[in-house]
């Protein structure tokens, strides 16, 4: 049996060479780490200077992740997440917008975070919003009425509707009247509730009274009926 300690033909000894070995290996690994630290750190400095500029992809991913921290209270302020979001203007920028997440965060994922950051209603809110946005363009358009808008509307007022609160049903009211405040006019009220329809197979304003309050109905309705009739 070969003794460990014995001295190769470069002078190492067999146990010396494994030794070496493993630091090598661990030392290689550790700088990979280190270097891909850096280079993060790095990336996350340069993007954070573009945040002061207000519009930018870089100022929208800070507003979302200051959302999510809320200034140190519980939870996720879901109306300046939801502001942010409608002020995108296109879905192309939305997508600069998740890489300069990355970038400021050291490689977190925006969608992951939203995920992690809302219920399963108000992300798909937050889907609904960004799907009715045109694909490309860097300017905050008015809104363009056309079907995938109805049926965002539509889609934001059934998970408006259908949130929860722990075990118990709820409703988003702030999330409602995010929509009412978007729709131009009376008419586009109406082709909102006929998509509504066809989509979820009931009646706008008999879901809109049975999720609000009587006191609530009423100041919502208001909304839309001191909008223009087409």
């Amino acid at each position: 049996m070969n003794n460990p300690s014995t001295h190769t033909n470069d002078g190492f000894t067999l146990k010396e060479k494994i030794g070496y070995t493993l630091l090598s290996v661990v030392v290689l690994g550790g700088s990979f780490f280190i270097g891909r630290s850096l280079i993060r750190k790095a990336r996350s400095n340069s993007e954070e200077k573009k945040t002061f500029e207000e519009g930018t992809a870089a100022d929208y991913a800070q507003r979302l992740k200051m959302s999510f921290e809320n200034d140190g209270w519980p939870g996720t302020d879901m109306e300046a997440v939801r502001t942010v979001i409608r002020s995108i203007p296109s879905k192309e920028e939305f997508k600069k917008v998740i890489k300069s997440y990355e970038k400021l965060y050291k490689g977190d994922s925006l969608m992951r975070d939203l995920k992690s950051e809302l219920k399963t209603t108000e992300y798909n809110e937050m889907l609904a919003i960004l799907a009715a946005k045109p694909d490309r363009g860097n300017t905050l358009t008015t809104v363009r009425l056309s079907l995938a808008q109805y049926q965002s509307w539509a889609k934001r007022l059934k998970a408006a509707f259908d949130i929860t609160y722990g075990i118990f049903p709820g409703t988003d009211e702030p999330a409602i009247k995010a929509v009412f405040m978007e729709i131009p006019s009376q008419t586009a009220f109406q082709q909102t509730a006929l998509v509504y329809k066809s989509m979820y197979g009931n009646d706008l304003i008999s879901d809109l009274k049975s999720e609000l309050e009587f006191w609530e109905y009423g100041p919502m309705m208001s909304i839309i009926s001191s909008k223009p009739k087409a």
